[in-house]
């Protein structure tokens, strides 16, 4: 049973409109209160409910802060204060452009409360242990200087790559000369590996000197940072926890990464991004390649190959969600962020969106962190978003797959925005977003329903007009939303969507004239897209389960394979059909079907009258005979070679009497 609950509403020194019946539905609150500044002269009003026993949510983004350390104050006073929470409607739902819609504003403001009445996921955790030894790595001068900075609080190793003098020597830190040579690992688990590392003689008087070569050598710290000026040792860096490089064109990097590395020593609770289920993996089967879409996107290199299915390491994983989505299989899920919890929220927003605004709103998917701060910016100095626009914040847009968009549009939306923070976000939601573009041109819809936008295009107005399927049931996976809303969307489609190499739906095409039926694509498929025919040489392909993984192609030893991506959403890919398939050959002894008839056909082809064993003999009659009676004529007949000599007759007592 929930607790009753209280709504604040603040009309921002009446810069805002709001409608206080519908939020209070929206909250499913037990009361609202509508105040001016709330924040400001009515201050004392949050203060007599955060003392109180109801649930309080607060519509105020910006003093969320502020209103936390009331509660606090409240409890330090009275040893009792209500659970709170707080939401921003203003910056997203309520500072619009000059003639903004109020029934839309109002509508957007009822979406977002909504939304966040739904249970948060909740992720698990893991415990980091960081003992602080930290590994300065970069020209003499620096790496002694950050030594000095960090040194009172980690235990730090010097490896400088110049031969920079060494003024005195110091017992808070260690110090060698070599090259960096490859790195891995993050917080509290690196491991470094050098070359020609010299370590420093800090013994006798005058000039300091390192000490014997040695070819190559290991350390393993737990915090690194880098000075060599030159690539970083990682990709995505920045999401690279425990690693710190400086940028050699800004000013004052030192002091800014020192700050920060201090804070590295102790147990840190680290987030579990992912949920990985290796029997689902497409990667490999047999030492054949197949997927490698998690591999190629993934920004930090935190997935490894290991045979037949991958493995993500949690310690590297900074959460971004470009795994999952591009994953065909759902063998990699993301559990901060999941996509049924994504489907949720899109649908409650919409939904409710439409019962008030009487028509369908727009959606744009933009970051809790750079996103936010430029919604915040465009709200307050600018025109703010468009009133028609309802914003989903994610900890990383590189999350929103082809999947996520389609949900989208079966939720109801007209159009379906991502705000990109950089031009690495612009490039990681590429593929997938041509990939949703391909479907919506294959459905008989504007592709630029779809849309990559800068922060300067947040304003912009839209065009929802006529162009809106009725909202599709959002249940069941990635694959299954995807395919019941591009056939929702369009109101025939008789042919295929074709789509852009690379995709995760498809069929695939066997050349008949190649193909022997050998079944080793049958074998190794790991969605069991293709199977066999119980009585006859033939392969059989469901093309609903085809996520163009590669397997069947790399593993056919005639080549005969070809990848065809595109969309059926017909009833017939739910079912399997037959690719190829022949009459089998009959036993020419007990009429047994075995094996191809073209096969065992071009097998005697190439050896009677061709092979000594099989010139002037009976032997390329056994080619034709199934297993069994195969080697029945072999032990039988008169060249067997188990065959031994006639055998004598048995002599009884009668023969010895009459001799």
């Amino acid at each position: 049973m929930t607790s009753p609950k209280t709504l604040l509403l603040c009309t921002c020194d009446k810069s805002q409109s709001i409608d206080s019946a519908a939020l209070q539905a929206a909250a499913g609150a037990e009361q609202v209160v509508v105040v001016d500044q709330l924040c400001g002269s009515e201050m004392r009003t949050a203060a007599e409910h955060l003392s109180g026993r109801h649930d309080v949510l607060i519509a105020c983004g910006q003093q969320a802060a502020l209103f936390e350390r009331l509660g606090e104050d409240v409890y330090a006073e009275t040893q009792q204060a209500a659970p709170l929470a707080t939401i921003d409607i203003r910056d997203r739902a309520g500072w619009s452009a000059p003639g903004a819609k109020p029934q839309r504003l109002h509508a957007k403001q009822a979406a977002l409360v909504a939304a966040a009445q739904l249970p948060a996921p909740m992720a698990p955790a893991k415990t980091i242990q960081s003992a602080g030894v930290c590994c300065i790595v970069g020209p003499t001068e620096q790496a002694v200087r950050m030594a000095e900075l960090v040194g009172d609080e980690l235990g730090v190793t010097c490896i400088v790559n110049d031969a920079g003098p060494v003024q005195l020597p110091s017992a808070n830190y260690d110090m060698a000369r070599g090259e960096l040579t490859a790195a891995r690992g993050a917080l509290g688990n690196f491991r470094l590996e050098f070359a020609r590392l010299q370590p420093l003689n800090p013994a006798g008087r005058g000039a300091l000197g390192y000490g014997e070569v040695q070819v190559s050598a290991r350390s393993e710290c737990d915090v690194f940072i880098d000075l060599r000026g030159g690539e970083p040792a990682f990709p995505s860096y920045q999401k690279r926890n425990g690693y710190f490089w400086a940028d050699p064109a800004k000013t004052g990097e030192l002091e800014r990464i020192a700050l920060t590395a201090r804070e590295r020593v102790g147990e840190f609770e680290k987030t579990v991004y992912f949920r990985l289920e290796t029997s689902l993996c497409a990667h490999s089967r047999a030492n054949q390649s197949g997927c490698t879409r998690c591999l190629d996107v993934c920004p930090t290199k935190a997935i490894f190959s290991m045979g037949d299915h991958i493995e993500i390491d949690s310690d590297i994983c900074a959460g971004c969600g470009s795994c999952a989505a591009v994953c065909p299989t759902s063998a990699v899920t993301m559990t901060e962020t999941p996509f049924e919890a994504l489907t949720q929220v899109m649908d409650v927003m919409a939904r409710v969106y439409r019962e008030h605004a009487g028509e369908a709103p727009r959606l744009v998917f933009h970051t809790l962190g750079a996103g936010g701060d430029a919604i915040a910016r465009l709200a307050r100095y600018g025109d703010g978003l468009a009133d028609d626009l309802v914003p989903l914040g994610l900890e990383h847009v590189d999350r929103v797959g082809h999947a996520e968009i389609m949900a989208a549009f079966g939720a109801g939306y007209a159009e379906v925005l991502i705000l990109a923070d950089s031009d690495t976000d612009r490039e990681a939601v590429t593929a997938e977003v041509e990939l949703a573009r391909a479907m919506l041109i294959g459905t008989h819809n504007a592709p630029d329903r779809v849309r990559v936008i800068a922060a300067d295009e947040l304003s912009a107005a839209g065009d929802n007009a006529g162009r809106v399927s009725d909202p599709v049931l959002l249940v069941g996976g990635r694959r299954d939303i995807t395919r019941v809303t591009v056939s929702a969307m369009a109101d025939r489609i008789d042919t295929p969507i074709p789509l852009p190499a690379g995709a995760p739906y498809g069929a695939i095409e066997i050349n008949s004239d190649k193909c022997t039926l050998c079944l080793a694509c049958v074998s190794l498929c790991p969605t069991g897209a293709l199977g066999d025919h119980p009585d006859r040489p033939e392969v059989q392909f469901t093309e609903n389960a085809c996520v163009q993984c590669g397997v069947c192609e790399s593993t056919c030893p005639e080549t005969a394979i070809t990848l065809v991506p595109q969309l059926d959403v017909s009833k017939a890919a739910l079912s399997a059909r037959a690719l190829h398939g022949e009459e089998p050959f009959e036993c020419i002894k007990c009429g047994t079907p075995f094996g191809v008839a073209s096969t065992i056909n071009r097998i005697i082809e190439k050896l009677e009258n061709q092979h000594w064993m099989y010139t002037r003999s009976d032997n390329v009659q056994l080619i034709k005979m199934c297993d069994d009676c195969r080697v029945k004529s072999q032990f039988h007949g008169e060249n067997s070679p188990m065959a031994g000599g006639e055998r004598p007759r048995v002599r009884t007592s009668d023969d010895y009497l009459d001799s």
